[in-house]
């Protein structure tokens, strides 16, 4: 059926050889609409970031760039500022007629750590196309912390769809009809857009900024760092703020969204003329996000903003992104916050599961 494919036909894939590791896949890399990929044992330090290319292998491509290796199977760091490339556990076997796409989890973003996923062949980031059969990679750049990693860690996830599964905006006002997808009046073009809260309900904290000197974060550790060692409040009564370019910023949406269990949805940025800013990492929405049966009566969006050129006043309510609906080619068995854990249900403005506050 044409969709994006649920956590039991992933299972499906992995028992039948499309997806594979010489270490056995783990049940809980399975989410109910993606894929959690593992980092291999080796990082290339790379001169620069690159793509295949048609007709090249990633292994060739390291020939030409790689500046020395780094053994992560008992962990080692990943220099702020550095390009690294990393072998996944996984690799693919995709039949004809599906494809695939991967993004970075949403830990991995909110800690500034940008992480693509590269193939053989390939002329786009994060693409993987039909047919499609051969190892993976992650690039992976650090760009405001550094940080420990481990072989065996997940940094980013894939997904798989068969066929054209984006909602129209036709679809996608029916679909808000029968099931509000958005707290407040939905704004439909090109996909559910969504808006910058600066006037929160209590207090003046808006968000945080990436200090620029900081220590080493090591993954594994989960409400170990406290934030004020790593990121500056931003707060503000005017409903509004600078942002500076290059600063990294975690914000909130303003909107609580919701993803009904039939659909999945991936965070887009916004058009580019409306600021000199991005939301800086797309990010999967898996079924069940936000959604009342599933513990999370609304859930807000987090933002990982970055400013580019110029120094640019974000505004309370300024739509800054959008998240394009898909249909599931059937509903997952398990839905995002139902038993497995989800660290970010019914969230509102948060930090990466690393940090703690105090």
């Amino acid at each position: 059926m044409t969709g994006v494919l649920p956590g039991q036909a992933i299972r499906a894939m992995i028992a039948a050889g499309a997806i594979a590791s010489d270490i056995r896949v783990q049940p809980e890399q399975v989410q109910p609409a993606s894929l959690d990929l593992r980092l291999g044992t080796v990082a290339y330090r790379v001169r620069a970031s690159f793509l295949t290319g048609a007709g090249r292998t990633v292994a060739e491509r390291l020939e030409e760039f790689t500046m020395h290796r780094v053994d992560l199977t008992d962990g080692a760091v990943l220099e702020k500022g550095c390009v690294y490339l990393v072998p996944l556990m996984e690799r693919l076997a995709l039949p004809a007629g599906l494809t695939a796409v991967a993004n970075a989890k949403s830990s991995t973003g909110r800690l500034d750590l940008l992480t693509r996923t590269i193939t053989d062949g390939g002329t786009e980031f994060d693409r993987i196309p039909e047919g499609y059969s051969g190892p993976l990679y992650a690039e992976v750049c650090p760009r405001s912390f550094s940080v420990l990693v481990r072989a065996g860690q997940r940094l980013n996830q894939i997904r798989f769809r068969s066929g054209h599964a984006v909602l129209s905006d036709a679809e996608l006002v029916d679909l808000n009809a029968r099931e509000p997808l958005v707290s407040g009046t939905a704004v439909i073009s090109e996909g559910l857009g969504f808006s910058v809260d600066l006037r929160p309900a209590e207090g003046d904290l808006l968000g945080y900024r990436a200090k620029p000197h900081t220590g080493v974060i090591d993954l594994d550790r989960i409400g170990h760092y406290p934030a004020r060692d790593f990121w500056e409040e931003v707060r503000a009564r005017d409903a509004r703020i600078i942002l500076d370019p290059g600063a990294f910023y975690i914000l909130v949406s303003r909107e609580a969204v919701t993803i009904p269990p039939d659909y999945a949805a991936e965070m887009a940025p916004y058009l580019a003329m409306v600021g000199e800013f991005r939301v800086h990492y797309a990010g999967f929405f898996d079924p069940g996000f936000g959604y009342a049966a599933a513990g999370g009566a609304g859930s807000r969006g987090v933002l990982e903003v970055r400013c580019h050129e110029a120094p640019f006043v974000l505004e309370h309510g300024q739509i800054v992104g959008r998240l394009v609906y898909e249909r599931m080619s059937e509903r997952p068995e398990t839905l995002y916050g139902v038993g497995i854990a989800s660290n970010y249900q019914g969230q509102g403005l948060k930090l990466a599961k690393q940090f703690k506050l105090g």
